[in-house]
């Protein structure tokens, strides 16, 4: 079987197509420089691909992407190049298994499983099944160390990952495909459909809850107006080192999982809160309530410019998938904030 490798700077996802197709040897000018491309793997005669890997390495990232013959993405994998340079870690992966040619890629009612998988060797299986009984079972994976990692093969020398789930019993040929020179494009200029690296979670507008008279919205309630924040108290951070964690929650060392070095002295707290209305169906009435928002920790009168997810030691950006954040441990759905000496 022979199979054709085309490179492009970008896979849009609307159009389930590479945008911008750049040569092998652009392709692998940006791979020695760290730079997104992706590489799409076809079969002639065939519409769909039959994979898609996408590469970031100044992100630390290669995804695998394996399509049907309808066009469905059936397989997820999110890898991850850490400390070995020489090996992936199978970060994270999702397969999807359509139980016919009428579902629509991604159904919400499609079994899959799902994997996730950390350097440490924990992990943890989901599977959502589909049907009479329905709901999901999480379990531990129980892979071996070869399943976790993968060797990481030099620019060219890539496998069709996904032959066994295509059927192929013997190593595919592979082509190059021939694209005409042009002028490429900014980095910035690549359109908005198309895949980019994940990303964690990004900071919502933290400032603005704290800011009267700002409409925001909880994605519940369309329109709700801040208030003047209320003033609830004090904290005393004599060490130097605020603690942000559960209140329940020691670990190993006794020590709180997140900690933010901060200027010894006293801090005031304030918590947002935001004005709305809305039908309430018991008194079958317009009502207008006030609730709180965020509670923060006042450690400068200036507002901040930017903000960054504050981490924990054991913390590592490098794992996270789209949308992850960091956090602390809590029994209750509570958080507290507290000097780290105490």
């Amino acid at each position: 079987m022979v199979v054709e490798v085309g490179y492009a700077r970008a896979w849009d996802l609307e159009a389930c197509a590479p945008w911008w197709p750049i040569s092998a040897a652009r392709a692998r000018e940006r791979d020695a420089a760290g730079l997104p491309y992706v590489a799409v793997y076809r079969e002639p005669g065939r519409e769909a691909p039959l994979e898609v890997r996408l590469v970031s390495w100044r992100d630390h990232y290669v995804g695998l992407w394996v399509y049907d013959a309808l066009g469905r993405r059936t397989y997820d994998l999110d890898m991850r190049l850490l400390d070995d340079p020489s090996r992936l870690l199978r970060r994270y992966s999702v397969g999807w298994y359509y139980t016919g040619p009428g579902m629509a890629e991604f159904d919400k009612t499609c079994p899959r499983i799902t994997v996730d998988l950390y350097p440490d060797g924990k992990g943890r299986r989901t599977e959502e099944r589909q049907g009479q009984g329905g709901g999901s079972s999480i379990t531990s994976p129980g892979l071996r160390d070869d399943e976790r990692w993968m060797d990481l093969p030099a620019f060219g020398e890539w496998p069709l990952l996904s032959a066994q789930v295509h059927g192929l019993s013997e190593p595919p040929a592979f082509e190059t495909a021939e694209v005409a020179e042009a002028a490429e494009p900014g980095e910035g200029d690549t359109p908005a459909t198309c895949w980019r690296p994940p990303r964690p979670a990004q900071p919502g507008p933290i400032n603005e809850l704290f800011r009267p008279g700002v409409r925001v919205t909880d994605g519940y309630h369309p329109e709700m107006t801040v208030v003047e924040p209320r003033r609830v108290g004090t904290l005393r951070v004599p060490s130097g080192l605020l603690a942000v964690s559960g209140p329940d929650i020691r670990h190993g060392d006794g020590l709180p999982c997140i900690t933010v070095p901060v200027r010894p002295g006293e801090y005031v707290l304030d918590e947002a809160r935001t004005r709305f209305s809305y039908h309430c169906e018991w008194r079958d009435a317009e009502v207008t309530t006030t609730e709180a928002t965020a509670v923060r920790l006042l450690v400068h009168e200036t507002p901040a410019a930017t903000w960054e997810m504050a981490l924990g030691p054991d913390d590592d950006p490098r794992l996270f998938i789209e949308q992850q954040i960091a956090g602390f441990d809590t029994d209750g759905a509570t958080g507290c904030f507290a000097d780290a000496g105490a």
